[in-house]
């Protein structure tokens, strides 16, 4: 069995691929999205929050924020010692540093630091992974993980999600898609490619008259569905694109579609 890609961002470019949405290969997507953080926190305040030459700048946000080294070192998934040993370094370049953090803590404001949390592991899941939590997984943690996201869909529908979780959000391809929605997708991607491959092979456009059986069978009724559904106006125009690419003359069915049988009744 071949393993998956493991390097940083190999289940994100592939979740990409399943959603069709757009993904390059490069950083690591949890440092992308703290990236899409700091730069959404620093549209709130009049100059930049991080140091210039700052390694780490977003441990430097998350700290000034009221956020403790060990949290941090737990979001980070880095040693704690590692966290202490930079942050030591900014404060000695920038001594205001330690007295935000103490105001942000007794002040209780910590930058939406349990929504971090949460928003670094569903990250790490699905770039490990290349797929969303399961609210039917057998794993506690993965169940609570996909209850977590689908709050954060309710709270987006609503317009009250925090900007801060949703700039971090933003590096997931689709997110705000429902679980039934992807599947569905899926599903149809999967018929298409099926009647692609079923033509490659030579095959006649599929049939649905009596007799035939088998793939072209399930085939030729999929294919039906797809041209009512174009004839009525409910099949997107990206559907009715890739159904075009896929076999040219689908819409009129019969010969127009390489194959021998009448069109479809209205």
């Amino acid at each position: 069995m071949k393993s998956r890609d493991t390097r940083p961002g190999s289940g994100l470019l592939w979740l990409s691929f399943a959603h069709g949405s757009p993904y390059t290969r490069g950083a690591d997507p949890r440092q992308t999205a703290l990236q899409n953080v700091m730069t959404m926190v620093d549209q709130e305040h009049a100059g930049p929050l991080e140091t210039p030459g700052d390694a780490h700048p977003e441990w430097t946000l998350m700290y000034r924020k009221g956020m403790s080294r060990k949290k941090i070192a737990e979001l980070a998934r880095v040693k704690a010692s590692a966290v202490a040993a930079h942050l030591a370094a900014v404060k000695a370049a920038d001594p205001a540093l330690k007295t935000e953090h103490r105001a942000a803590t007794a002040a209780g404001t910590s930058y939406a630091a349990p929504g971090l949390k949460r928003l670094y592991q569903l990250l790490a899941m699905v770039d490990a992974t290349g797929r969303y939590p399961s609210r039917n997984a057998e794993d506690k943690a993965e169940r609570e993980l996909a209850q977590w996201l689908r709050r954060r869909r309710r709270d987006a529908d609503a317009g009250i999600l925090h900007p801060i979780i949703a700039a971090g959000l933003s590096v997931l391809p689709d997110w705000r898609r429902r679980p039934r929605e992807v599947r569905e997708e899926q599903q149809w991607q999967n018929h298409l490619q099926q009647l692609a491959a079923y033509r490659a092979a030579g095959h006649p456009c599929p049939r649905t008259t009596p007799g035939v059986a088998g793939p072209e069978k399930e085939l030729g009724g999929w294919l039906r569905s797809q041209r009512y559904k174009f004839r009525h106006g409910d099949l997107t125009p990206d559907r009715t694109d890739a159904l075009d690419a896929a076999l040219p003359g689908w819409r009129a069915g019969g010969k127009a579609a390489g194959g021998d049988s009448p069109p479809d009744d209205e």
